[in-house]
């Protein structure tokens, strides 16, 4: 049965999760990863959307995310695509990398903002990717960059929800 439209306004709030078909990695190099980045960065930036937190799991991604003139629907489609369809042609392969459509929870409160913000800044450490310690130097996830560890010009452009030089 096909979906029916999702409902978005701008300035909306949104935690986004997209995750690799059969919960397969969908990054195999920090170029992958980096890539990713690049192009979430760059509709960040051109949409005047706001990026709060952001996480790259090896099979799946989070981001804290309010949309700006393109609605969210829109700005995943321009994400995901271009970069599934270069991490095909990278690595040789065909077919879908991303397992059904993103799934997006609304935030609507400020406890459950703060909470997701940890939730998604701490997943590396539950996944034992890095240690609690070595968070604040982990370029995977926008924790670094909110502390000033990593500067904001190795960020995505827009992330902490500042302008694009304080954001990235």
């Amino acid at each position: 049965m096909p979906h029916g439209p999702r409902l978005d306004a701008p300035g909306a709030l949104h935690h986004v999760m997209v995750r690799g078909i059969e919960r397969r990695r969908i990054f195999r190099a920090d170029r992958d990863r980096r890539l990713c980045l690049d192009r979430l960065a760059t509709l960040v930036t051109a949409s005047g959307a706001g990026l709060y937190a952001w996480c790259l799991m090896p099979n799946h991604v989070h981001v804290l995310l309010r949309t700006g003139t393109m609605p969210l629907s829109l700005f995943m489609r321009r994400w995901v695509g271009p970069y599934a369809s270069a991490f095909n042609r990278r690595h040789g392969r065909a077919g879908h990398l991303f397992q059904n459509r993103f799934k997006r929870i609304v935030v609507e409160e400020e406890a459950y903002l703060l909470a997701l913000v940890r939730y998604i800044h701490l997943n590396p450490v539950r996944a034992r990717l890095c240690t609690a310690d070595e968070l604040d130097r982990y370029r995977w996830t926008g924790h670094a960059v909110l502390l000033g560890s990593i500067p904001p010009s190795r960020a995505p452009a827009g992330a902490t929800g500042a302008s694009r030089l304080d954001l990235w």
